[in-house]
């Protein structure tokens, strides 16, 4: 099944056209209603008449995480605040959120996309599906839930927490789809060996996982246990929220929405266009979007986009999985995290050296982060000389990480000169997680 055969099939000169037509107008709509397009067309002398095709995206400047945060909270929406009805928000590299706002034509599109996604993986009306995002202000939780609601299934608004009464809700309401985490989903199906349900008695056979890095092997690993097919699915906020792109039943690359947000690859250092095929940076620009357009922006994440036509029957470009950043941030159980984050913590606190480590693991299919700080040579000799005083600013640091970085992480307090050095760059991260 097709959710919208008028877009998912349409011919590549038709999609192109209409592409052209939607950056033309999104171009003109950001340059009239957004200050930081306008001054940064005019520094580039262009105007929106100097947009006409598909083509002249490479004309425009890009956008990145930092114009985001720069303009926090409203700057960079379009649309007047009485037209925003939703806003989500992710984490940004200092604490302060990246705010995304959402007009209602904004959500219905969002709903559109999801439905696509769905669809794709053979989710209808008979269908009862569970939505295990965190809702709020991550954008998994609604995002999906909306689709869900849209292709007309049941959805049972889960959420985060409490397994094992999830678990057996999925037994005995007999749910046949979950969208999560896929180390959730493992988690998920540890849960319910430890319940003692076996998967004769659940009636799962669709998962929709997003919003963190998986492997094959772990796709692999979801589908024998908990007797589901695993798709992937690929969203963020910033674009949209979940169903950007998502598989098809070929689990070949995932089919972007490409009438509502435009893919490019780019070389990370020279910043030119990549052919495809090629591995490089993934760019999208939003065609469609009112509460807060963005143009070009770089997502930092690493793929390809997928030459030749896909056996499903749809014609919207695949992306290939997201082979890793070309920037330090990490994605741990869903949560975006950079380096500088930890840093800046371990910069308000007196009693540490600027020194520290990050230590990211999957243990037990749940990723797990441990920080690493060293402490200052004149406050470990002279403060801290029991347990007890360790102990003590080993919670005020955890509490401090909790609250910018919006995961709980293990402490652990070095002495002075502990840490390893280098004469190069300084290593500030260990995955252990053989993501890719």
């Amino acid at each position: 099944m097709i959710w919208n055969p008028n877009k998912e099939c349409m011919s590549r000169e038709q999609m192109r056209e209409l592409q052209g037509k939607r950056l033309h107008k999104i171009v003109e709509y950001v340059y009239h209603n957004v200050p930081f397009y306008r001054h940064k067309l005019q520094e580039m002398d262009l105007s929106p008449d100097d947009i006409r095709t598909i083509d002249d995206i490479v004309k425009l400047p890009f956008t990145t995480k930092k114009d985001l945060r720069d303009n926090y909270p409203f700057g960079l929406q379009a649309a007047p605040q009485s037209e925003i009805i939703r806003i989500h928000a992710s984490s940004g590299t200092t604490g302060n959120p990246t705010i995304v706002g959402y007009t209602r034509k904004d959500l219905s599109i969002w709903s559109e996309c999801m439905a696509r996604s769905l669809t794709a993986y053979g989710v209808g009306r008979n269908d009862i599906f569970s939505v295990s995002y965190g809702y709020g202000l991550f954008t998994g939780g609604l995002g999906a839930h909306n689709g869900v609601e849209t292709v007309g299934a049941s959805v049972v608004p889960a959420s985060t927490g409490n397994t094992e009464k999830h678990a057996r809700l999925i037994r005995d309401l007999g749910v046949t789809g979950i969208a999560c985490t896929p180390s959730y989903a493992l988690y998920l199906a540890e849960t319910m060996d430890r319940l003692g349900i076996t998967r004769d008695q659940i009636k799962l056979r669709v998962g929709a996982f997003g919003a963190e890095p998986w492997t094959e092997n772990m796709r692999k690993e979801i589908q024998d246990r908990l007797g589901l097919k695993g798709f992937n699915l690929y969203g963020l906020s910033e674009i949209m929220g979940p169903s950007v792109s998502y598989e098809c039943d070929e689990q070949h690359g995932s089919h972007i929405n490409e009438d509502h947000f435009f893919p490019e690859i780019i070389d990370p250092v020279t910043l030119e266009p990549l052919p495809a095929g090629q591995t490089g940076e993934l760019v999208f620009t939003t065609l469609t979007k009112e509460g807060m357009p963005v143009i070009r922006y770089r997502t930092r994440d690493l793929c390809s986009l997928l030459p030749g036509e896909c056996p499903c029957g749809r014609t919207n470009v695949r992306m290939s999985a997201i082979q890793g950043r070309s920037d330090d941030m990490l994605i741990i159980r869903g949560i975006n995290v950079f380096p500088s984050q930890v840093e800046s913590v371990v910069l308000t606190m007196k009693e540490f050296a600027p020194r520290y480590m990050l230590i990211v693991d999957r243990i037990n299919n749940l990723d797990t982060l441990m920080v690493q700080v060293e402490l200052r040579p004149d406050v470990f000799s002279a403060t801290l000389d029991t347990p007890a005083a360790i102990d003590e600013l080993e919670k005020r640091f955890a509490a401090k990480l909790k609250s910018v970085l919006s995961i709980g992480a293990k402490v652990q307090i070095k002495a002075p000169g502990t840490l390893e050095r280098s004469e190069g760059k300084s290593t500030r991260v260990i995955d252990k997680r053989k993501l890719y």
